[in-house]
């Protein structure tokens, strides 16, 4: 099994990567495999809603130049994926914004190709507007009809300046939780 998480963060090994390592580690003591990808540095466009993707049926965007097909296919290829981005205005990131908008449609239109994998957000954030991030990122899980575990509480880490998640305990303590319910349930599936 394979867990693939993709930050979204405009800064590579940032408080956004710092949780993901938190929920990789029960992933990892389970035997799944995980690989993060960061969208940092890249330059990543939006949909254009060009609808190429229904004509052509290939698995991919017509949009060429960018790392958006290579994250699509990593996510076709793994049994879990995890969305994590900063809180930017309330919301996610644009990078990860042109993620969900550019593989939500393509997975959609051929097949579905998402449908029962497993799916987790992670949000870091400073002070305000994580719950709406949170949804962004549920809301493509949930119209990919993906099955999402829950943590102890929302899966959010508070810190400001790179590492100030790692003092978080509760953030750091629900990242934990998240990987290990997250390793349960691709156990359940794959058994």
């Amino acid at each position: 099994m394979k867990v693939v998480a993709f930050n979204g963060s405009g800064r590579k090994d940032g408080n956004t990567a710092m949780l993901i390592a938190h929920a990789f580690k029960p992933l990892e003591a389970a035997g799944i495999e995980t690989e993060m990808v960061q969208l940092a540095g890249n330059t990543i466009r939006g949909c254009t809603a060009c609808y190429k993707c229904v004509e052509n049926q290939d698995r991919r965007c017509v949009i060429g130049g960018d790392i958006i097909n290579d994250c699509i296919a990593k996510m076709i290829e793994a049994d879990g994926i995890i969305l994590a981005s900063p809180t930017y205005f309330a919301d996610v990131s644009a990078e990860m914004k042109a993620l969900i908008d550019r593989a939500g449609i393509v997975t959609r239109v051929n097949d579905n190709l998402l449908k029962r994998k497993v799916g987790a957000a992670i949000v870091a954030v400073r002070r305000g507007g994580a719950i709406h991030a949170f949804d962004s990122i549920n809301h493509f899980f949930l119209l990919s009809q993906m099955i999402v575990p829950g943590s102890s509480y929302w899966n959010f880490g508070i810190g400001r300046n790179i590492g100030d998640v790692q003092d978080d305990t509760e953030g750091i303590e629900t990242m934990t939780d998240l990987g290990e319910n997250m390793a349960w349930v691709l156990g359940k599936i794959n058994a």
